[in-house]
């Protein structure tokens, strides 16, 4: 009996020992999951929090890229300045409150400030990256200096604010800049996806250079990182010397390119100071390279006031100003070209052998088509025209004549090839292509081809192009057939000065056309400037011949004038005023291109503009050479026999 109750007790043990090892084997297997979990799954990322919570780490801001003219003046560099970090991880709850309380009135933060802000603050805490926490978001940008000491004088009081030394931009250059050098604001959150570089509170460039060449200019942020306790606060020497290797310490930024333009600013501003338009344009590029000298689009806006504190009545005014001074004028908005369009319905009618240079065509006031008459700028006529007196007087009836005779297709087909029609390829970002009709995108409900055509020859229905394409066209005029691609970057150098990158002058095609084509053209369009009679005769220079075309176009009917608020029919009632040129005449350097919007007449409002920077170019090229002679002298090597000893 004994025997038999000893073997059923061994028989109740076996199962409770077995269960027990059971117990034992399945917790051992979950330490080691978790184990696996915490050491190889999210090993990483709970070392990075380790680290985090004694390392702060704040980024060194790089220096952005200088912006220089052709001559090596600095447009546009950086400012030192104070921007205000904040890091969620070192200040929770009430003490988050507490700091941002003397934030409101430290930094005089308004309601919609501390908004975006505690926005800010919980979009850290609630990221899926525990990190994040730890990362500094941006609170006020380039503080005044007063500020700056108030925030020094309570830092201790204020562990997780942080004031990083960041380099803002200074724009130095002509205010007519604006549109080509472009301004700086915040990076936003679909960027951010979009570029991993980037992070909360960095800026990045809007419009202009500082857009298209971003790459270029930005360079690469360092970071400093410092060894603090569980509020932030710094560490004694000896405690980041011992927690933080000296290599992790400080990684340096690394400065962005320096960017040379082909822009001269002496040229710019004597431009800008003989526009005489509230709204408009004015191109000045090389004939002979497609570099721009000069661009200016009026109004334009303050490239260091959108890159700083701008407020939202700033900004609401900007947006609701009806002359739109954030439109580039230039290569962003089309016109009618009116008469300057003429050079191309004489090269169709010259190449097609509809016209010669010496065939005429009479003038007797209006060209009628069926019931429809299209009359001439002078109602008696110009008489008997040929194609250089046409030019030279702008003769409208000629060219309804010789438009209805070469055909829409050829003037869309002339057009394009002067680069009309398209994008040119300037690097300066995007650009609209203008309308240039053809057989093709016309409906008959807008009218016959024919009409089309007529409308077409003088600038007018349906043709439209920018002041950018217009300089293309008659620069390539000027040089004999090339149609150059517009450049405004001249090099791009490292920032000690090394160049690393060079734009040579770039063809995009040639027009193919007849050599005697081209010259009956431009001599049309020296009779213009130099000979009486011509539209803008007024205009010419008593030592320089330069040749050019007035435009006048007409922006509306006459029964739209009538709708207009009187306050702003005088003005947007107006045609716009056009003056395309280039100098000298017999081998031409420079192209300039005047619009004046609602300016009226070409020969009053646009051509004296042009005449004025014509002869502004000229006589900066004559003070650089002279500027360039003792600085040759200098470097000249001293003849030993010029030598004289004492």
């Amino acid at each position: 009996m004994l025997v038999r109750r000893d073997f059923d007790d061994i028989r109740e043990i076996r199962p409770r020992a077995a269960l027990g090892a059971l117990i034992v084997v399945c917790a051992m297997l979950v330490l080691v999951v978790r184990l696996y979990q915490l050491q190889i799954l999210r090993g990483e990322d709970y070392f990075n929090q380790s680290i985090a919570n004694f390392r702060k780490s704040l980024f060194v801001p790089a220096d952005r890229g200088l912006i220089k003219d052709r001559r090596g003046h600095t447009l546009v560099d950086n400012r030192p300045s104070f921007d205000v970090f904040m890091t969620p991880a070192f200040c929770k709850g009430k003490e988050r409150d507490e700091v941002l309380t003397k934030l409101r009135e430290f930094l005089h933060l308004t309601p919609e400030d501390l908004d975006r802000i505690r926005a800010d603050y919980q979009k850290s805490w609630l990221s899926k990256d525990r990190l994040e926490r730890f990362k500094p978001f941006l609170v006020a940008l380039d503080i005044p200096r007063d500020q700056v000491d108030v925030l020094e004088g309570h830092k201790t009081e204020m562990s997780c604010v942080n004031l990083i030394p960041t380099p803002h931009r200074a724009y130095r250059g002509s205010p007519s800049l604006g549109h080509v050098v472009g301004y700086m604001s915040e990076v936003t959150p679909d960027e951010m996806e979009q570029y991993e570089e980037y992070r909360r509170g960095q800026t990045i460039g809007r419009r202009g250079i500082e857009r298209r060449w971003e790459r270029e200019l930005r360079g690469a942020d360092g970071k400093q990182n410092i060894a603090v306790d569980a509020k932030g606060r710094e560490l004694d020497k000896d405690a980041q010397e011992a927690l933080i290797p000296e290599g992790e310490r400080l990684v340096p930024a690394t400065p962005g390119n320096n960017l040379v333009l082909t822009i001269d600013e002496r040229l710019q501003k004597a431009a800008d100071a003989a526009f005489p338009g509230r709204a408009g344009a004015v191109v000045v590029m090389e004939v002979k390279t497609g570099y721009v000298l000069a661009m200016i689009s009026r109004p334009s806006f303050d490239p260091n006031m959108m890159s700083g504190r701008i407020s939202r009545a700033q900004l609401k005014e900007l947006s609701e100003d009806p002359l739109k001074p954030m439109l580039n004028r230039v290569m962003n908005e089309n016109y009618h070209p009116g008469s300057t369009f003429k050079v191309v319905t004489s090269l169709a009618g010259l190449e097609n052998s509809i016209v010669t240079p010496g065939s005429g065509i009479s003038c007797n006031g209006g060209y009628t088509m069926g019931n429809h008459r299209w009359r001439c700028d002078k109602p008696s006529g110009h008489g008997l025209m040929d194609l250089r007196r046409a030019l030279q007087f702008s003769c409208d009836v000629y060219y309804y004549s010789l438009g209805d005779k070469v055909g829409l297709d050829a003037l869309s087909d002339m057009a394009h090839r002067l680069g009309f029609g398209q994008p040119t390829g300037f690097d300066l970002g995007r650009e609209i292509p203008g309308i240039i009709p053809d057989s093709k995108s016309v409906t008959p409900e807008s009218g016959s081809l024919r009409a089309h055509a007529i409308n077409a020859s003088i600038g007018q229905g349906e043709i439209n192009v920018t002041p950018l394409q217009q300089a293309v066209a008659y620069a390539a005029i000027a040089n004999g057939g090339t149609v150059w691609k517009p450049q405004i970057v001249r090099r791009i150098e490292s920032p000690d000065g090394k160049i690393t990158r060079e734009f040579l002058p770039e063809a995009a095609r040639t027009l193919g056309v007849k050599d005697t084509s081209l010259a009956t053209v431009r001599g049309g369009l020296v009779a213009v400037v130099n000979e009486p009679g011509g539209t803008a005769y007024r205009s010419r220079l008593p030592d320089l011949q330069f040749a050019g075309k007035t435009g006048t176009a007409q922006v509306m009917k006459l029964g739209q004038k009538q709708k207009l608020d009187p306050s702003a029919q005088q003005y947007f009632s107006r045609d716009h005023a056009w003056f395309a040129s280039f100098a000298p005449a017999q081998d031409p350097e420079i192209v300039v291109v005047v619009l004046n919007e609602h300016g009226g007449w070409g020969a009053e409002a646009a051509a004296p503009a042009a005449s004025k920077t014509i002869e502004a170019y000229f006589r900066i090229k004559r003070e650089e050479a002279a500027e360039d002679v003792p600085a040759a002298q200098a470097a000249a090597p001293v003849s030993s026999a010029a030598v004289v000893t004492q």
